[in-house]
């Protein structure tokens, strides 16, 4: 390794941690616009007294750690993003009642300086409930327990605490001044969430609380507009909007409001045990596009980016850790190509249609065909001069239209649409992605600088790069452990006892067999059955610190055989909650653990009714108890050697130290040695784990865009883990000897975890001689003033590798007729021989290139009359990586 590139590595690690410094200090303190008022008219919203069409990126901010807040916020506004949208977590931010959290990744008041501070707006979804598939819906544990309260209806004691909370929050942001009025991102609140979706439950009650909850939040001056989603009973002066995978058709309750998109579900959340979710970029696009086409003017890609369900914040039940969504930007920040480069084009266009779109009150209606149409807004521009934009639609599922628009020949994919930023030229077709797609790949960590002749060495040998040779265990007592227990009668609600300050709750009950039951089991081959009525979502049954078995489930009956012997015995049953419910009437009445009866069957002399029995019930781990995972309380431990041939045991506490890997690529453990558990670094919970696998079949072959999106079309990952890799941001790590410690329920070999990187490693591009000049070229002067044809500008690919990292090769390149697919590029007949050196020449040792897609820039034409297409591969590298290589 050369010495000028270990002393600019090193250099560059020391700056690290002062460049995200340097990224808060214009957040301080001062306004970020200058004061503005916003409002709306039936067309748009109008900021700071012009109409709009607005594009919102949802971000929530405790799914990220601050540190990752400033890129993700920066790559939001790259992408075409106008404003940023997050909810508010009231049980992140009142854990305890009357106890307020604003610190650490629940620092609200930062996160939206941060959204001002790089010229976005913001629109803050108070709710108090969030849905968000976050624990209990974003409501506090504590809120269950307040005498006589009824969530989300006409109830005093709920409304007092809802108030209370939603005002802290207002009144947070208007002593920040971050109200738009104050020179702040603030532009729009949101009050409730989704509540047309149980409020018939409620009947009258919930009638009057949506009256309510609209003057409440009205009553606190914030000064800006408030949304009510899906709820179309939105009084008056509240917006309503809507949620879902398309909203095109959607139609507020007033002619006077415009037509919001608070929730377009761009992906679909994760349940363990399932497949993985993608919806496709053209369709997202195209549903997008329609939106506009047909009238709306603000809409939010929820999410664009999901991020982590870090410690327990996973709703449920069963949602797992990564929150990744199949957003424009992945759980680790990370583009998610094409997707983000296809909507950052897709909203480019519609920027360019905007001075038409805000100028006419409705759109001019076409009929181009039996399924295709065209929407035309035009009128006289603000800044003089008469301006036009359309949109072609193509809703035909299967068929490629051709069609007349204004004495032009146009053609139309199908479910697709066309934009004419001129009423002229396409600039834009939601199904023509010419964004590069990018490959994640998942690489064993980099040992640190001065290291990599080794790390060759290890990667021949063993890619796994697993994360340290020495582990140490402690074994988790089965059953009641400390001196925090009690006795009571009767089996116990699980939240009631828990108050959710952990996953686990033991319930011990001594079971008196007879001699007579032994024989009597014996004749008839039978052994007695542990009944429940109904459980959720895991509970684990022991017979003397011996396990029976597990059921695992939502609301299901519960039937376990269970082994004893003659005399007394100690029944164990473990309950287990795996986030809890977040969507739903009543969440207040949907707790955990056991409904009904529960109870011994087959016994000699009848059933053994466990409902009024007596038991002794210890709320969590006693490793919980004692901090374990915590560096402060880790050493205090009787932890001993985990010699590496030891079996897999169930709760066990693992514990090892790891060093930080090179470089500024997300860190991610791979678990999938293990079972089920939680896992810690340096006390930081990085969340549940568990490698259940995925049901084998459901999931598609290839995946087709056309036609309506649903969560089950275009799935992945069938008969393989629903995950194995969990993040661990970096700021949560030091540069050496990180504590990692693991709790594991199951059964697992730690010896077999590694630590590992993500980055976008393979870069796949194909555009042809077809596809629509860049989008940038549009605002060049020589087309604005008319001297220029845009006919007359080449196609071009763009290539583009992670912050800090450049295009360290060419793999594939082929201007012609190439065959195949990303990653599997083949030469056709056609070929332009100076295709990989062309390429090469433009775009090796640079983080990003632009190609221009012509006989011209490839020096020739390896065949006339024939459409031609360029296909590259590009493989990224650490941009230290490449001096590296050069020098070596």
């Amino acid at each position: 390794m050369a010495e000028s590139t270990r002393k600019a590595s090193l250099q560059w690690r020391i700056l690290q941690p002062i460049i995200a410094l340097l990224l808060f200090l214009p957040i301080v303190s001062g306004s970020f616009f200058k004061p503005f008022n916003v409002s709306y008219d039936h067309r748009a919203l109008i900021v700071a007294g012009k109409r709009r069409m607005l594009v919102s990126a949802g971000v929530h901010y405790p799914r990220a750690t601050p540190q990752m807040w400033p890129d993700l916020i920066a790559k939001s506004k790259e992408g075409g993003a106008d404003v940023v949208q997050t909810y508010v977590f009231w049980s992140g931010h009142e854990p305890v009642k009357g106890q307020y959290n604003f610190e650490g990744r629940y620092d609200l008041v930062k996160f939206v300086k941060l959204v001002g501070s790089s010229g976005l707006y913001l629109h803050l979804r108070i709710g108090p409930y969030v849905c968000a598939e976050w624990n209990f819906g974003g409501f506090p544990v504590w809120l269950r327990d307040v005498p006589g309260i009824e969530f989300r209806t006409d109830n005093e004691p709920f409304k007092k605490e809802m108030q209370k909370f939603v005002r802290k929050i207002v009144d947070l942001m208007r002593e920040a001044e971050l109200f738009c009025w104050q020179g702040g991102p603030v532009i729009m609140l949101q009050i409730e969430n989704e509540y047309g979706d149980v409020e018939k439950s409620y009947g009258q009650k919930g009638k009057d609380y949506v009256k309510w909850a609209a003057s409440m939040a009205l009553g606190l001056g914030a000064g800006v507009p408030w949304v009510m989603c899906k709820q179309t009973d939105a009084p008056e002066n509240i917006l309503d909007a809507c949620n879902g995978y398309y909203c095109d058709g959607f139609k507020p309750n007033s002619k006077t409001k415009p037509v919001l998109w608070t929730e377009d579900w761009d992906g679909w959340y994760t349940k363990w045990g399932g497949s993985l979710p993608h919806r496709p970029a053209e369709d997202l696009a195209f549903a997008v596009a329609r939106f506009y086409q047909r009238g709306g003017s603000f809409q939010n890609y929820y999410m664009y980016f999901g991020g982590t369900n870090f410690g327990r914040t996973s709703g449920g039940p069963f949602y797992i850790t990564s929150y990744d969504y199949d957003a424009p930007l992945d759980e680790y920040g990370l583009r998610s190509e094409p997707k983000w480069g296809h909507l950052k084009d897709l909203h480019a266009a519609i920027k360019l249609c905007e001075p038409a779109l805000v100028v006419a009150d409705a759109p001019q209606y076409k009929k181009l065909g039996s399924n295709q149409e065209a929407h035309i807004y035009h009128g006289d521009g603000e800044t003089g001069g008469k301006v036009c934009a359309a949109f072609l639609a193509n809703i035909d599922e299967h068929k490629t239209a051709y069609v007349k628009f204004n004495g032009q020949s146009y053609t139309l994919p199908p479910w697709s649409v066309s934009i004419l930023p001129d009423c002229r030229h396409v600039a834009y077709n939601t199904a023509k992605v010419g964004a590069q797609t990018s490959v994640k790949t998942v690489e064993p960590a980099r040992p640190p600088l001065g290291s990599m002749s080794i790390l060759r060495k290890v990667a021949r040998q063993d890619n796994a790069s697993y994360i340290s040779k020495s582990w140490m265990a402690l074994k988790e007592p089965i059953g009641i452990w400390g001196e925090n227990n009690f006795t009571t009668q009767g089996l116990l609600e699980h939240l009631n006892v828990t108050k959710d300050q952990s996953d686990y709750l033991w319930h011990k009950t001594r079971i008196s067999v007879t001699e007579d039951d032994i024989s009597f089991w014996k004749k008839n081959g039978a052994n007695p059955t542990l009944s429940v009525d109904s459980m959720r979502d895991v509970l684990r049954v022991f017979v003397n610190k011996q396990l029976s078995g597990s059921i695992v489930g939502h609301w299901v009956k519960a039937e376990q055989p269970v082994l004893f012997v003659q005399g007394n015995n100690d029944l164990l049953l473990l309950t287990q909650t795996v986030g809890l419910q977040n969507y739903g009437a009543f969440l207040e009445k949907d707790g955990a653990g056991f409904r009904g009866k529960a109870k011994l069957t087959g016994f000699k002399n009848g059933d053994v009714d466990l409902s009024k029995s007596s038991w002794t019930y210890q709320v969590g781990l006693k490793g919980e108890a004692e901090k374990v995972y915590s560096i402060e309380h880790n050493e205090k431990a009787e932890w001993s050697t985990l010699d590496t041939e030891a079996s897999p045991s169930i709760f066990m506490w693992y514990t090892t130290y790891f060093n930080t890997p090179d470089g500024t690529d997300p860190v991610v453990l791979d678990l999938g040695s293990m079972g089920k558990g939680q896992a810690w670094v340096n006390g930081h919970h990085i969340g549940r784990y568990w490698s259940i696998i995925a049901q084998k079949d459901g999931c598609d072959k290839t995946c087709d865009y056309r036609g309506a999106y649903t969560s089950d079309k275009c799935t992945t990952n069938c008969g393989k883990p629903t995950q194995t890799r969990y993040h661990v941001p970096r700021s949560w790590l030091k540069p050496d000897s990180n504590l990692l410690v693991l709790f594991e329920e199951t059964g697992g070999n730690p010896f077999k975890i590694s630590v590992k990187t993500v980055t976008a490693g393979i870069l796949c591009g194909q555009v042809s001689e077809s596809h629509y000049p860049p989008l940038r070229k549009w605002s060049t002067p020589g087309f604005m003033n008319g001297t220029m044809s845009i006919n007359s500008v080449a196609p071009e690919m763009h290539l583009r590798c992670e912050e800090g990292h450049v295009i360290s090769s060419i793999e594939f390149a082929s201007y012609g007729t190439p065959r195949g697919s990303c990653e599997k590029f083949s030469t056709g007949k056609c070929h332009a021989s100076k295709s990989l050196s062309i390429v090469s020449e433009a775009c090796k040792g640079r983080n990003s290139c632009f190609i221009e897609v012509s006989n011209a820039a490839f020096q020739s034409d390896p065949c006339k009359g024939t459409l031609k297409t360029l296909v590259v591969i590009a493989r990224c590298s650490p941009s230290q990586d490449t001096s590296e290589t050069a020098s070596d």
